[in-house]
């Protein structure tokens, strides 16, 4: 695994693109996936941040948080939008961050994450990027980075 930091200075073109599509909104936005034992995963919408050397959302307690906080396991994938279809997505494990992080982050969050949000870090062990001039145009052309892992791992 390896921070959105690390990510960013291996494949650095890919990161760029990735923030890129993340924040086209104006804010960071995405659709997170989780799971949880057996079940089927779940999607949902969320606000994402990338910070310093981190990816980062500030979550509720609900289905997605208990996933994260159970499982760990995730996927990001950024919203699409038919006019630009390019498309990113990220995948790995998250964890909950607290101080002096968390405080950080919040300064200058896209809103106010008071005491009932977790933080959460999403550390990334692979990415796509998929790329098309226009929605009619099929295949994208896919671009992918994975973590190096670690032979003395597991």
């Amino acid at each position: 695994m390896a921070t959105w930091k690390q990510f960013a200075t291996a494949a650095p073109g890919l990161a760029a693109e990735g923030r890129a599509l993340l924040y086209r909104e104006g804010h960071g936005g995405a659709l997170l996936a989780t799971v949880r034992d057996g079940d089927p995963p779940r999607i949902h919408p969320i606000s994402v941040g990338i910070v310093g050397d981190g990816l980062y959302a500030f979550i509720l307690k609900s289905a997605k948080r208990i996933d994260l906080e159970r499982d760990g396991r995730y996927a990001l994938h950024a919203h699409l939008d038919p006019r630009a279809p390019n498309e990113f997505s990220v995948r790995g494990r998250a964890r909950i961050v607290g101080e002096p992080i968390r405080s950080a982050v919040a300064a200058g969050w896209f809103f106010e994450a008071d005491e009932g949000y977790e933080l959460f870090e999403f550390d990334v062990e692979a990415a796509v990027l998929g790329e098309r001039p226009t929605a009619d145009d099929w295949p994208p052309r896919y671009t992918t980075w994975r973590a190096a892992t670690d032979p003395g791992m597991g």
